[in-house]
């Protein structure tokens, strides 16, 4: 299937299909607290939403891909989380989340971010040149899962903090 994928900002009018897409997204992964779309809208409310991208095929919003600041223990400045990313269940693994991801990274850099954080898959988050920093730490979550990648080759140390919209839960 070759499809048409057109990567954009979000817009107020696609809040309620962020929606719909994240709770699609995640509702059968066991990994999940199916607290995402919460914690969007945390985000949102706070005003903490660096970057939202949507994935949308002919008008129809089928992914979204989300960007937050985030504190690290060192000082260590505009560093950014990755997540939640999404995409609708019959539209996975068509490249559309790898899209969002790569467009979304490329936004980092180009307003000058110093680097992003994530806890996913390691199989899938290193293709990106995501990596296990030794020294840099999300409490909680194990190392295994735990990831970042500099742009600029600073690797910082101590622990990351993602924004409080993480905690969200209904």
């Amino acid at each position: 299937m070759n499809l048409k994928i057109v990567i954009r900002s979000e817009t107020d009018a696609d809040v309620n299909a962020i929606t719909e897409v994240t709770v699609a997204a995640f509702k059968t992964l066991e990994i999940s607290n199916h607290t995402e779309q919460f914690i969007i809208a945390a985000l949102r409310i706070a005003n903490a939403l660096t970057i939202s991208l949507v994935a949308e095929v002919d008008g129809r919003v089928i992914g979204h891909i989300a960007f937050s600041p985030l504190t690290i223990s060192d000082g260590t400045r505009n560093w950014y989380g990755l997540g939640p990313v999404s995409v609708l269940p019959e539209y996975q693994r068509q490249g559309i989340g790898k899209a969002l991801i790569r467009e979304g990274l490329s936004r980092l850099k180009d307003m000058n971010a110093q680097g992003c954080c994530l806890v996913g898959h390691p199989d899938y988050y290193r293709n990106f040149g995501f990596k296990n920093m030794p020294g840099l730490v999300h409490e909680g979550v194990p190392q295994e899962v735990f990831f970042a990648l500099s742009f600029d080759r600073h690797t910082p140390q101590g622990t990351v903090t993602f924004h409080d919209g993480f905690k969200a839960d209904g």
